[in-house]
């Protein structure tokens, strides 16, 4: 096997080739670079390394080059080499992006480490897309987060971003709209991938019990007690840890959490003995942790640890094109769960979908669309068959209009010729109906047509 390649850029002669010498005997293949301009001739999508950057040089910066290669490639693990007085800044690059930072003066070992874990996910982000490109098939991840809006484009890149690190994470949004989803897409496009998955639901831990579920307990550790135990976070060593609802968590626990954050080991109740822990941890919220702090019910220093990397998650109501396409989707998986066939839906029925506030969000939605295959209750889809006649003309005309849309594959030319109305009849008919010809065509093509 080849050695992993890295590139370490810094304008100090000596700091560069001591630190090339270390990690060249520590396996690597170094080159040096004075420049942050050389490292962009030299990285881009095909780049299978990670670059090494101090933040302060002439030219460029650090945090310049990080933009830059952001742009070019958001999966090239950059870490950054920075002083004590700029360790505010390269948190923030983290939230940007940043692989990691090392502050100086550091031992080489730590940044080898690092390198280490950075090059080998750099290698499986490579053969991710080897592998995709060979398939034919679409990323996985927007299977599971599905949406035309930029939003959901928006989230996408950034959890491919995030995931490709090893970082821990904070997801936050309202409930309902995904954060477990997306915490498990993290896990799953990690080097983690094969390792163990533990989500802790934090507001159903019983407080009593809550240190000997997480932190497991050695025999005779308290009443009951009769044999020692793993606890969860044991239990996903090498994997991912989900806190689900960490605001949830007492005061008390929120310290502890946060050594284990700091220095990745635990000690069992009525033990001594610290235990070493390999873990990423994924914490989601869906309140606002910021104002939390202000309140005195979350610790300030938690949430600074977990506020590094941060996924926002949209509500429906941020996204309501994809609300027709969502549905159907939700319908097609619900029938195939139920091996019952897929109940046809209307574009009268997709609007009136569109059209409501869903403060469920996904999880509302997908309630409804299993109600809809079981026929349980559709008198919210049959509401539109009861509309006044306006509103009937109005669902026949949608339903026309995106029909011929699909039909004649989003050549809108060859619609409004075939519907014998004008360019901007067409478009402001569109525009009224809420018609995206983007839209219309992914949900012929996801019913095979």
């Amino acid at each position: 096997m080849k050695p992993a390649r890295v590139l370490l850029v810094d304008d100090d002669e000596n700091m560069r080739q001591s630190t090339a010498q270390a990690l060249d005997l520590a396996g690597f293949a170094v080159e040096c670079l004075e420049s942050a301009e050389q490292a962009l001739a030299l990285a881009g999508p095909g780049f299978d390394g990670a670059v090494v950057s101090d933040i302060r040089m002439p030219g460029m910066d650090g945090m310049t080059l990080l933009s830059r290669l952001q742009e070019l490639d958001a999966e090239i693990p950059v870490v950054l080499v920075t002083g004590h007085a700029e360790v505010p800044l390269a948190v923030e690059a983290m939230r940007g992006g940043a692989y990691d930072f090392i502050e100086k003066p550091f031992v080489v070992q730590e940044l080898a480490a690092v390198l280490r874990r950075a090059t080998e996910h750099r290698a499986l982000v490579i053969e991710n897309r080897r592998l995709r490109a060979v398939a034919g098939k679409r990323d996985d991840i927007e299977a599971r987060l599905p949406g035309r809006t930029q939003v959901m484009v928006d989230l996408r890149y950034r959890l491919r971003a995030i995931g490709a690190s090893d970082a821990d994470t904070l997801i936050i949004g309202p409930t309902g709209v995904g954060k477990e989803v997306a915490a498990r897409a993290l896990h799953d496009i990690s080097a983690r991938a094969n390792k163990p998955f533990v989500a802790i639901n934090c507001a159903a831990l019983p407080e009593a019990l809550i240190e000997s579920e997480l932190f497991g307990h050695e025999a005779g550790a308290f009443p009951g007690a009769l044999r020692p135990r793993y606890g969860k976070f044991e239990h996903a060593r090498g994997g991912t840890v989900l806190l689900d609802e960490i605001g949830s968590m007492p005061l008390e626990l929120q310290a502890k959490l946060l050594r284990v954050l700091q220095d990745r080991v635990i000690t069992r109740l009525g033990s001594n003995e610290q235990v070493a822990l390999d873990l990423r941890f994924i914490a989601t919220s869906k309140t606002d942790l910021a104002a939390a702090v202000t309140a005195g019910t979350f610790r300030a220093d938690l949430y600074w640890r977990l506020n590094v990397a941060v996924l926002h998650m949209p509500p429906l109501s941020a996204r309501r094109e994809d609300i027709p396409l969502l549905f159907r989707q939700l319908v097609r998986e619900s029938a195939a769960r139920h091996g019952i066939d897929e109940p046809q839906l209307s574009p009268g029925h997709l609007s009136a979908m569109a059209a409501r506030d869903w403060p469920g969000n996904v999880r509302e939605l997908r309630n409804m669309a299993e109600r809809h295959v079981l026929q349980i209750d559709g008198s919210e889809l049959a509401s539109a068959q009861g509309a006044k006649l306006a509103e009937q003309v109005a669902d026949f005309e949608r339903s026309l209009i995106a029909g011929a849309i699909s039909a004649h594959g989003g050549r809108l030319k060859s619609v409004y010729e075939t519907l014998g109305i004008s360019r901007k009849t067409l478009y402001e008919k569109m525009q009224k109906h809420g018609l995206d010809r983007r839209l219309i065509i992914d949900a012929q093509e996801g019913d095979g047509g």
